[in-house]
């Protein structure tokens, strides 16, 4: 277990039917890690969000900075689902494998996602490249 993921479950992806079930997935979630951030301080501000694991392979970072925008880091093997990402955001891909989002696209991205994930679990520390935007 990376320090990254250390401590951390990964919990089966429940289907969510509406946008109030993913306002309260991501409040609960929000919770969730400021508990683990107050317990675990050394982590504060270096990437903590959470982690989507896709069904058809791959991984998606979310992380939300202090301007409230989105970071995404999708990894190689999600590549596959940009297309996804793209409709659902309205962003054009960028080109290297970290995304900058504006807030308000949040939701959409997810409910868009919502079908296509295996898996989620709260992250620590995750190391975005962004300079890479």
């Amino acid at each position: 277990m990376t320090e990254e993921t250390q401590g951390q479950v990964e919990h089966p992806w429940v289907m969510l039917e509406s946008p109030v079930e993913l306002e309260g997935w991501m409040e609960l979630n929000n919770q969730e890690l400021q508990k683990l951030l107050v317990s675990q301080p050394s982590f504060s501000n270096q990437g903590q969000g959470i982690c989507l694991s896709l069904l058809h392979g791959g991984e998606i970072y979310f992380h939300t900075n202090a301007a409230g925008d989105v970071l995404l880091d999708v990894t190689a093997d999600a590549e596959w689902v940009i297309p996804v990402i793209t409709a659902t955001t309205k962003v054009q891909a960028p080109k290297g494998q970290i995304w900058l989002l504006p807030q308000h696209v949040l939701m959409p991205l997810l409910m868009g996602l919502n079908t296509l994930i295996a898996t989620s679990r709260l992250v620590l520390k995750h190391a975005y490249r962004i300079q890479k935007f």
